[in-house]
């Protein structure tokens, strides 16, 4: 299958390795851009980092020194990501912003300090108030963010695109206004929700956030 990718770098170009082994003809064309943002980090009074993100790992780690607190990754990219950052104390959620927020809590007497979760200046889901949720102080520290781009002309016709946020999907349905687009397969049901009631030949959500269980709803 000839399958557009439509992540930002640098994940976009571990997706499409995993689709050439996999067999498929991988298309990069992401729709979003990541851009780093200014400001000073600050660890006073932190006693733990969540990250929701590779992305959120990798800007983080670019700007402060710090390896020394314990981590809680979203899932098991993120937590590879702060490994090869140089962390070592890495917990890691198998699953989504509630599930992080679940084994944060569940952590919460061996914490000494409040949460930071350096993230995205829009965040697809509320960590810290999923924390307070379960009085667990947290602060989020937007580090990046993500524009839209275009795709490039010429492309040519896909089988198929891979949709890893809501912030994608809604710059697909926005580029497939008044025509029908490939069948559509989500890393999640929030990244499938802005397809909805679009003409699309399918739209498919993984019942797992990651990208193993993206790439499993493939044909084979």
């Amino acid at each position: 299958m000839r399958i557009w990718i439509t992540r930002a770098e640098p994940g976009a170009r571990r997706t499409a390795a995993r689709l050439q082994a996999m067999g498929h003809q991988p298309v990069l064309a992401p729709l979003l851009e990541v851009h780093d943002l200014p400001g000073p980090i600050d660890l006073d009074g932190i006693g733990a980092l969540a990250f929701t993100s590779a992305n959120g790992v990798r800007a983080f780690a670019a700007r402060c020194p710090d390896r020394g607190l314990p981590v809680f990754a979203v899932g098991a990219a993120t937590a590879e990501a702060a490994r090869a950052a140089g962390f070592s104390a890495i917990a890691s959620a198998e699953g989504d912003v509630n599930a992080l927020a679940d084994l944060i809590a569940a952590a919460r007497n061996r914490i000494a300090g409040r949460i930071l979760a350096p993230g995205p200046r829009e965040p697809a889901g509320d960590l810290p108030a999923a924390l307070a949720a379960q009085g667990v102080s947290a602060r989020a520290l937007a580090l990046y963010e993500t524009l839209p781009v275009s795709p490039p002309s010429g492309m040519g016709p896909v089988d198929a695109v891979l949709i890893h946020s809501p912030k994608a999907a809604e710059r697909l349905a926005v580029i497939f206004t008044g025509r029908t687009g490939p069948a559509a397969y989500c890393i999640s049901a929030a990244a499938a929700a802005p397809l909805a009631g679009r003409a699309f030949a399918k739209v498919a959500f993984a019942d797992q956030p990651t990208e193993e269980a993206l790439l499993a709803l493939l044909p084979a």
